[in-house]
């Protein structure tokens, strides 16, 4: 018998719509579901704290649920650890505060300012006595992969042609191409977000989850028995096909 397994999409801080969609998964399995994150769990969205601390306070209950990391997830820790405010793969431009990234939204869920008129040393104090030590210690051990006999679970992607031992952490939560134009087959089908869509797709070979809930869309909650997908709604399972 195929056990179904469930995945959310990017939350990006909304926690109202992450409550939706775990209200959907209940009322399809129950509170025993085991549910998979694809990850960025904060920015853009007004409430990251309360995202983690929910994700925090599941998993501590013993809830069956796998949280993947997303390339958002790592700037929170960066920022924390090592006062980061920009990635190689984003523009040089854009740091971590710009609101198209929405740190400032993530630092301002723990009431940290991220006023450019304050140092950025300053700003770092205020988030490491701001942001709670079980935060950091969950961004800290989160999952780059969860794989099972016919799923793979990844926020981003992977290298297409590359075995998955040697794939690498910045492929894994920030790839794009060549990822998204290929077509043969990864072995299991890859189950990822990062690439914000109007809604989910299913490509043959991987299914994209994330319907742009950090532009303030829709947060989307999918099962799979087998490679079989659907998408939960208020009506009940939608087929997802390619």
């Amino acid at each position: 018998m195929t056990h179904p397994i469930y995945a959310i999409g990017d939350v990006h801080g909304q926690l109202d719509e992450l409550h939706r969609v775990l209200a959907l998964i209940d009322a399809d399995s129950g509170p025993d579901a085991k549910i998979v994150f694809v990850g960025d769990y904060v920015d853009r969205g007004p409430e990251s704290q309360g995202v983690l601390q929910l994700l925090i306070e599941a998993q501590n209950e013993g809830r069956n649920w796998v949280t993947i990391k997303g390339n958002h997830d790592r700037y929170l820790s960066r920022f924390l650890e090592n006062m980061i405010v920009q990635d190689p793969a984003t523009r040089a431009d854009l740091t971590w505060f710009n609101p198209r990234l929405g740190g400032d939204k993530t630092l301002a869920s723990y009431g940290v300012s991220t006023d450019e008129c304050i140092p950025l040393e300053a700003i770092q104090q205020a988030a490491i006595q701001a942001v709670p030590q079980a935060h950091r210690e969950f961004l800290a051990q989160l999952p780059l992969m969860h794989q099972t006999d016919e799923l793979l679970f990844v926020h981003a992607g992977i290298r297409p042609r590359i075995a998955l031992d040697q794939q690498v952490e910045d492929d894994l939560i920030w790839i794009r191409q060549p990822f998204l134009e290929y077509h043969a087959s990864h072995g299991p089908l890859v189950v990822h977000g990062h690439t914000a869509l109007e809604q989910p797709e299913h490509a043959g070979n991987r299914v994209n989850l994330d319907g742009g809930a950090g532009y303030f869309r829709p947060l989307h909650a999918a099962v799979f028995e087998g490679r079989d997908c659907w998408l939960l709604s208020d009506a009940g399972r939608q087929p997802l096909r390619p």
